[in-house]
């Protein structure tokens, strides 16, 4: 019965094939036998599939294909595999729903301070994400909205039609924080913007870019500015104030031409913000100081910053303290000052071309090319820097609005360049500068760039040689190095800024009463931590231990006044006989009534106090000295260039060359090789099909039909031979 079922139900499939819609392009089948036919056929229809649903345009689900990190991925790799093409498609990302997804991601985790995985995301949270891409793509989004969000922050629970006349009106004239809908277009604007400048900004160039930080500017000043014998500092930090728009929009379409981010971006800085307005006659009260208690945060509400990042911070120099803050921009801001301050850049790039002028008769920098050296640039010379025989030569760094040009020649070119430098500063950015704004200061005053001195250190080593006849000479030379070292004056301002100390001449430790109601061990954690960071600020200044060993100075006295304060111990001489050098023990500890330190420690009862970092010079790490190569890149852009060199035929034409001429098989042809032999016997068994459909019986005609294919014909008889079993059974 069954059997009689399942051979209607076969014949009918056979008949009407039609019915089955199939994906594949291959249709074994001959004009003898219009009709697939036997169970080989059969089983065939069975294996097709059916066409896959359209995606739904308004479900997010469905829109949400590949992984964000692979579009953000393939961006970079597409904008550096061809850096100087003029890019029109960016409206394409800006449709890709997953690059919304991981933007909100990230603005979440700015908000909430947690970051949140892809599937925890609310179904209506997609939606409203959903809604706010299409008002952007529709030209329905506004910048800077205060009542009618698209998308609102997780944590903003407030009802906005339920609101007063009062609230509403102190929310529409007041400064009030970037909407959360403003930040999430901000991050996606700055996800398909940053690969495509990155892949074109100047190697001169190295604030507000990822891979890149003081640390590179001061390991570049010190490879590369040995040489030289006149600087020109530049502050051009008003430009990180705001420019025109039609002067961040021309150099936005140096290299993007898509309309959508253009007017996105220019709406952006055209749109005004609101800010609070405060009267000159109003007189602001003064408040009497109250106890502050301690504030519960709230489940998602963000940590604030600990103390000794707070204090950190307060260190940033004078060239890292300027962020740019332009409009509705937000974080697309630093951006958008580096795209127009990169045409600075490129005109400094070929002024160095056109300046450099080798010298046979100088040590380093001699030959035509100009990036070829000879000798170590950081040991430069063992003769006198100026003369006419000399190569002229001119390195630049910039670091935000601050610029550092050194200069290898007469002081006449000097003046010259910054005539030039004036001019053209007047001419693109509208700025004007005088000749006191652009100083040239000689190496031997010390210039001041990112806290830290550059000085020319002139040092007298025993020169050894051997002479004609073999006879070891020695005599005295003479050598000059570039020192980087760290200011101690300006460290001193910084810490006094921050109430540390007072004084100039004798700087006397203050008291930290920022930190009166912690444990002792909470208060040297922290300032272990500030230490810490400082110690690696100070990484490539040739003075590390000893500003660093300064900075444990004036932390340790100011922690020993406050204990003093706080445990009312009278002088720090008292507290370091107490709490040690260190000040690692216990201040306060009350005998007869509770057991020793010791052992409340051991028992788990107390908390275990670390004592001062650095409090002896011996102790501070030394200056890190390792070699900065001259064609240095980040490591993320290392990958991507050897990803994108890899990805050449060229190059793996190259390593299978070298692969045969060694006569060595990688693994990965003998995979290809496995699966290519794979996809070989897929082939014979279709032909087989193909030989039984066409009536083909003959061995030799068998043998010439699927042996054209195959080097050896005796292997494809075997197969055949194996396989006869079910050629038989296809044909019953």
């Amino acid at each position: 019965m069954h059997r009689t079922r399942f051979s209607i139900f076969t014949r009918r499939m056979l008949i009407n094939s039609n019915c089955i819609r199939t994906t594949s392009t291959f249709h074994y089948s001959s004009p003898q036998n219009p009709r697939p036919n036997g169970w080989f056929a059969f089983f065939r229809q069975f294996s097709f599939t059916r066409r896959a649903p359209e995606s739904d345009p308004n479900d997010p689900s469905t829109l949400m294909k590949e992984d964000s990190v692979a579009v953000c991925s393939q961006m970079w790799l597409e904008n550096f595999r061809d850096p100087d093409r003029l890019v029109t498609n960016l409206s394409s990302y800006l449709r890709r729903f997953e690059l919304w997804v991981l933007a909100y991601q990230k603005v979440c985790a700015d908000e909430t301070g947690a970051y949140m995985t892809r599937g925890s995301i609310e179904r209506s949270a997609l939606e409203d994400l959903l809604t706010l891409r299409n008002a952007v793509l529709d030209d329905r989004f506004r910048w800077g909205a205060r009542l009618d969000f698209f998308l609102k922050s997780p944590k903003d629970k407030t009802d906005y039609r339920s609101l007063s006349k009062r609230k509403i009106k102190a929310i529409l004239t007041t400064s009030q924080p970037a909407p959360f809908q403003d930040k999430i277009v901000q991050e996606v604007l700055f996800m398909v913007l940053e690969p495509v400048y990155e892949a074109r900004f100047s190697p001169k160039s190295f604030a507000f870019r990822p891979g890149r930080n003081a640390h590179t500017v001061l390991r570049v000043i010190r490879r590369s500015f040995a040489g030289y014998l006149w600087y020109i500092k530049g502050d051009f930090s008003t430009i990180l104030d705001g420019m025109k728009v039609g002067l961040v929009v021309n150099a936005l379409m140096r290299d993007v031409r898509d309309k959508k981010v253009v007017d996105l971006v220019k709406s952006a800085l055209v749109t005004p913000v609101i800010t609070t307005k405060v009267d000159d006659g109003e007189k602001v009260k003064k408040k009497k100081r109250k106890y502050q208690k301690k504030r519960v945060l709230a489940e998602d509400e963000p940590k604030p910053d600990p103390y000794w990042l707070e204090t950190f911070f307060g260190f940033a120099p004078e060239e890292a303290e300027k962020l740019p803050s332009w409009g509705h921009c937000g974080i697309l801001s630093p951006l958008l000052a580096n795209i127009c301050l990169d045409e600075l850049d490129r005109w400094m790039e070929s002024k160095i071309k056109e300046f450099y002028r080798p010298s046979k008769s100088d040590v380093i920098w001699n030959k035509p090319e100009g990036e070829a050296e000879q000798g170590n640039t950081s040991w430069p010379e063992f003769v006198p820097t100026s003369g006419p025989d000399k190569t002229r030569k001119v390195d630049y760094v910039r670091y935000g609005g601050h610029i550092l040009i050194g200069v290898r020649g007469p002081r006449a070119d000097v003046a010259t360049l910054r005539k030039q430098l004036i001019e053209f500063v007047d001419q693109k950015y509208m700025l004007k500068i005088d000749n006191e704004s652009l100083p040239i200061e000689h190496i031997t005053k010390g210039i001041m760039f990112l806290d830290h001195v550059l000085c020319r250190r002139v040092v007298y080593p025993t020169l050894r040689y051997t002479a004609t006849g073999g006879k070891i000479i020695s005599e005295k030379g003479v050598g000059t190095l570039l020192s980087v070292t760290a200011s101690l004056k300006q460290c001193i301002k910084q810490f006094r800024k921050l109430n540390f100390l007072k004084g100039d001449r004798d700087p006397d430790p203050q008291p930290c009463f920022r930190m009166f109601h912690a444990t002792q061990a909470h208060t040297n954690a922290q300032m272990n931590k500030f230490l810490s960071t400082m110690v690696e600020w100070y990484r490539y200044a040739d003075n590390r231990k000893k500003i660093v060993n300064f900075c444990s100075y004036i932390l340790r006295g100011s922690l020993a006044k406050l204990y003093a304060a706080k445990y009312k111990l009278r002088s720090r001489a008292k507290v370091y006989k107490i709490g040690a050098r260190n000040l690692s023990r216990p201040l306060k500890e009350k005998k007869g009534q509770s057991p020793e330190y010791h052992n409340l420690l051991r028992m788990g009862l107390a908390e275990s106090i670390d004592g001062l970092q650095y409090t002896r010079m011996s102790l501070v790490p030394e200056t890190d000295y390792t070699p900065f190569p001259s064609n240095w890149r980040p490591d993320h852009e290392k990958a991507l260039l050897e990803y994108i060199r890899l990805e050449d035929p060229k190059t793996l034409e190259e390593q299978r060359s070298c692969i045969r001429e060694q006569g060595l098989v990688s693994p990965q042809d003998y995979i290809s090789m496995l699966v290519w032999n794979y996809k070989r016997n897929a082939i014979v068994l279709d032909r087989l099909s193909l030989v039984n459909s066409d009536g083909i019986s003959s061995r030799k005609d068998q043998q010439l039909l699927l042996g054209s294919n195959y080097e050896d014909h005796d292997h494809v008889t075997k197969e055949m031979e194996e396989n006869d079993e079910g050629i038989h059974a296809a044909q019953m």
